[in-house]
């Protein structure tokens, strides 16, 4: 069953405020029902060890709708018709292939199921990271680099690394140390967990909840086939990350003693597979093998995740390989089966619903006070102790609650015009 998930945003905040006012002096008296959760980790929980037993939960957008169209809405598998059969030995619990281009979606399998990401979250830690963070900075390595848990890179306390070098070895080497210096350099691991949140909320990824920058399992921590795709998709359209994605050697350098070496790129389709641009590999017990990327064939831009795979009879690599292959083997122009969002699409639709809704009610509980007012020149006022007035705390609650929904309002309208702004910034290619 879906669950929708709570609105987050200060006007969003006041708006629910000023509803709850009128509400509260409008409606029959009687308990009031409280909303399901925003689905958020716990990291009191017990770490995931392996995946979910049932298959994981399916998400939905704030409002409960299918992102990316309701044929996406199904735990099975949907492909475009007249499209060549699937191939063989493709054992991934969830996958998704999508026109890159268009977005047009062309095939799935439980696209939205709410998957441990792994490594491939680190997808997200570059999307939100690389505009914020000057390429030339340099960051300092810590003891709590060395003693992060999964895989390393292998920074070292008092080794000086510029950003540019870390966020190559992020994906390349998907070291978890150098995503915890990245967030350092940020503000922080809960800032850095804030922004890949909203950045996620703002693609249309509402499947995705951010609960490490490196993507060790945690508990609530996910995302989904199509939100890897969003993700992935939006990161092949900017110059700077898309180089940074395809770096297939790198040099760390010389720290105390320590000699420098060299790193490779994890994502082999790189040197195998013709056309490829850019993919990020992943794997936890809880989430076992998953990947993404993105190809290029004919001027064609196809993206493809999988998750929850495993390598044996085939390696996750190779099933995204025939994906890839049978994607291009559908035709340019089939009718598809969903699509990619743009970004910022679903947020704006939600807040147009938003202030619709609270434009109506505003209407209606004016209309309310209005017609609940003792009209001028009525006989005399209600006796002492009668039932039957008209408290005056009514007009005045009615008031109040229609002053807040108009601040919810403009300050909305103004958090809209930061984002623009903040877009506009982002657009930079070298993501300063």
């Amino acid at each position: 069953m879906r669950r929708p998930l709570p609105l987050r945003r200060l006007p969003a905040v006041l708006l629910v405020a000023g509803l709850s006012v009128i509400g509260l002096l409008l409606a029959p008296a009687g308990p009031a029902l409280a909303e399901d959760p925003r689905p958020t980790v716990d990291p009191a929980a017990p770490t995931p060890t392996s995946p979910y037993p049932d298959g994981p939960p399916q998400g939905s957008a704030p409002d409960g709708s299918t992102v990316g169209g309701e044929r996406l809405d199904t735990r099975g598998q949907v492909t475009a018709p007249g499209a060549p059969p699937l191939p063989e030995g493709i054992d991934a619990r969830g996958w998704l292939v999508a026109d890159a281009g268009t977005g047009a979606v062309l095939g799935a399998r439980d696209p939205h199921g709410r998957y441990y990401p792994a490594s491939t979250l680190k997808a997200l830690t570059l999307l939100t990271l690389a505009p914020v963070l000057d390429p030339a900075l340099v960051v300092e390595g810590t003891v709590e680099d060395e003693a992060i848990e999964g895989s390393r890179v292998g920074l070292v306390r008092g080794g000086q690394y510029p950003v540019d070098l870390l966020l190559r070895a992020l994906v390349m080497q998907s070291g978890n140390d150098v995503a915890n210096a990245l967030a350092r350099a940020a503000g922080g691991v809960e800032s850095t967990l804030a922004a890949m949140n909203e950045t996620a909320a703002q693609l249309g990824a509402y499947d995705t909840v951010a609960g490490t920058p490196s993507g060790l399992d945690v508990a609530g921590q996910s995302s989904s086939p199509y939100d890897l795709a969003l993700i992935l998709r939006q990161l092949v359209t900017d110059p700077y990350r898309l180089d940074v994605l395809q770096t297939r050697i790198a040099q760390m350098p010389t720290v105390a003693g320590y000699e420098g070496y060299q790193i490779q790129n994890q994502n082999t389709l790189l040197s195998d597979y013709p056309g490829t641009l850019a993919g990020k590999t992943g794997f936890t017990d809880a989430a076992r093998h998953t990947f993404v990327v993105a190809a290029e064939r004919d001027g064609r831009r196809l993206v493809v995740s999988v998750m929850q795979a495993e390598r044996r009879p085939v390696h996750e690599l190779e099933q995204a390989r025939r994906l890839l292959d049978w994607g291009f083997a559908v035709p340019a122009g089939a009718e598809a089966v969903g699509r990619l969002v743009e970004p910022g699409e679903v947020a704006a639709e939600m807040e147009a619903a938003e202030q619709l809704a609270a434009e109506k009610t505003a209407a209606r509980a004016a209309a309310e006070a209005t017609s609940a007012a003792e009209p001028v020149g009525t006989a005399a006022a209600a006796a002492p102790g009668s039932t039957t007035g008209t408290s005056p705390l009514v007009p005045a609650g009615l008031a109040t609650g229609a002053l807040v929904i108009v601040a919810a309002t403009v300050i909305g309208r103004r958090r809209a015009v930061l984002r623009d702004a903040r877009s506009e910034a982002a657009s930079d290619p070298r993501g300063g």
